[in-house]
């Protein structure tokens, strides 16, 4: 399995947890290394990832949001 195709299997691991109710963030690296068996460092690099992908998409809605409002505040 290359990285770039393990990364994104461990992703979608760390999502489909979080999607199933899971909110322990050492229980989710458990079980995706028990379920994927990859190594733990590799999980929690990937779940930076993860983190820093999600806060990049935070920070783009949030602008627009601010784009949003400041052009509705205009027409009052």
């Amino acid at each position: 399995m290359n990285r770039t195709n393990q990364n994104a299997i461990i992703k979608e691991a760390i999502n489909s947890y979080l999607d199933k109710g899971v909110t322990d963030k050492q229980d989710i690296y458990t079980k995706v290394v028990d379920d994927l068996g990859v190594p733990r460092p590799t999980v929690r690099r990937v779940a930076r990832d993860l983190r820093t992908e999600f806060l990049q998409k935070i920070q783009i809605l949030q602008s627009e949001m601010r784009k949003a409002s400041s052009t509705t505040e205009g027409y009052q």
